[in-house]
């Protein structure tokens, strides 16, 4: 109690601003401790010493009329500027990588909300333009201009596989990770036929965050043709688009879209898979667990088009004995209940008496009680075992238009508790107050 109060005494301290007028909550207002740097996958700069933070090394955004932080006690702040075109309120170099590190506001602000339901609508606009997008990149593998080919073939990727674009990145920055345009020709392997299909590639890498991405895939012949050109006389660590980079195609998308950049193929893919999944597989005959199972599960078919993995929990085998054991005592209490009821309508046969009746009326709603447990606790455990590997978390904060969310509960009645946490439901309020039960992305 008394940590959690001298917590609340800091966040009401540091953690708001005055932001248009509107006291508004601040996302990560304290700077990290120093210590020793992991970095992801196998960094090349892991086990370097990050530096502590000295007010000297910070600059501080504030507007010339506002109250200027104090520093600590003989210290002063590296700078203090006013710059309303930025949404940070602090910064400052990290000395690992030397890039620059924000303080930010809350995802829950109004600034992060419109960002937010900006990137959806860009989103959006894309559907209105995919499948002219989609007729030119095919129009494309055949160009004669091989640097118009090797878009076109990523394009492609970018498109059916959600795969990152891929910026370039410097020599031993950072974990040798990549994306589509960054590819190296040891990356894929192609098959002219594989497990009964025909042009198949098959993908093996190190994406984000040095997760593996690693998929084969039947693609059209075209593209086939065109990667065994890409290939040709190169050594296994050459770039297979070797005359494309993320600005060449980004500059390409914004000229078919104003705001069309690779990365918003990915939110509208997941955003439409979303929709098309929840419209496949909800059935409104089902109780509120049985929604909720076809809802994960759409959500799964999003986060394994993303790539979004995570490693099997530490707790799972000991979680899902637990759930076995309660599955096994309540499958017990249905055989018992069945039993009972059995009895109490022999009984009722024999008498026809108004207090038999009631007898086996009460152990008959006691039965489907416990049958309907059962049914929930077998769901619990289909969708605890199917997610194992797979992060919904990442999708449903960064890639799913919450609105589509919001419009599935509205419909089928489902609490949005059931759906967003507390945390989630703070980001989302936008959506959850503007989508109606007939929103379509």
């Amino acid at each position: 109690q008394k940590l959690k109060e001298e917590a609340d005494k800091i966040q009401e301290e540091f953690g708001y601003c005055i932001l248009d007028g509107h006291r508004e909550k601040i996302g990560n207002f304290k700077t990290e401790p120093p210590g020793l740097f992991r970095g992801r996958g196998e960094h090349p700069k892991m086990g370097m010493l990050k530096r502590r933070i000295m007010p000297e090394d910070v600059v501080i955004n504030c507007s010339r009329d506002s109250k200027i932080p104090e520093p600590p006690a003989g210290h002063r702040w590296k700078e203090v500027r006013c710059d309303n075109t930025v949404t940070w309120l602090a910064s400052w170099t990290e000395n690992i990588q030397n890039t620059l590190k924000y303080i930010m506001l809350n995802p829950s602000s109004k600034l992060k909300g419109e960002k937010d339901w900006q990137k959806y609508e860009v989103a959006r606009r894309l559907k209105g333009v995919v499948h002219q997008i989609r007729a030119q990149y095919r129009a494309d593998w055949k160009s004669k201009e091989i640097k118009k080919r090797q878009r076109a073939v990523a394009l492609y990727f970018i498109d059916k596989l959600a795969l990152r674009a891929g910026n370039e990145k410097e020599e031993g920055e950072t974990a040798d990770t990549v994306g589509c345009c960054s590819l190296r020709v040891e990356h894929i392997r192609l098959h002219p036929e594989l497990d009964g299909r025909e042009h198949v590639v098959e993908f093996d890498f190190l994406g984000k965050d040095s997760i593996r991405y690693y998929n084969k895939v039947s693609v059209e012949k075209l593209v086939f043709k065109n990667l065994q050109r890409f290939m040709r006389n190169k050594d296994p660590g050459d770039d297979l688009f070797d005359q494309l980079t993320t600005t060449f195609l980004n500059k390409h998308l914004q000229r078919l879209m104003d705001g069309l950049t690779a990365k918003v193929f990915r939110t509208y893919n997941a955003s439409v898979t979303l929709q098309e999944q929840l419209q496949a597989l909800t059935d409104p005959e089902d109780n509120v667990a049985g929604k909720l199972l076809s809802y994960n599960r759409a959500n799964r078919a999003v986060a394994v088009l993303c790539n979004h993995q995570r490693s099997i929990p530490k707790t799972f085998a000991r979680s899902m004995e637990v759930l076995q054991e309660k599955i096994n005592a309540k499958k017990k209490q249905v055989e018992e209940a069945q039993e009972e009821l059995k009895k109490a309508e022999e009984e009722f046969e024999d008498t026809k008496d108004a207090k038999a009746e009631a007898n086996a009326e009460k152990k008959r709603k006691l039965l489907k009680r416990l049958e309907e447990q059962l049914a929930r606790l077998n769901i619990q455990a289909t969708d605890r075992e199917e997610n194992k590997q797979i992060a919904l978390g990442t999708s449903k904060l960064n890639y799913l238009d919450p609105r589509i969310s919001v419009a599935w509960c509205k419909k089928f009645g489902i609490p949005i508790e059931r759906i967003y946490n507390k945390t989630q439901r703070e980001k989302f309020a936008w959506a959850i107050a503007m989508a109606g039960e007939d929103f379509e992305f």
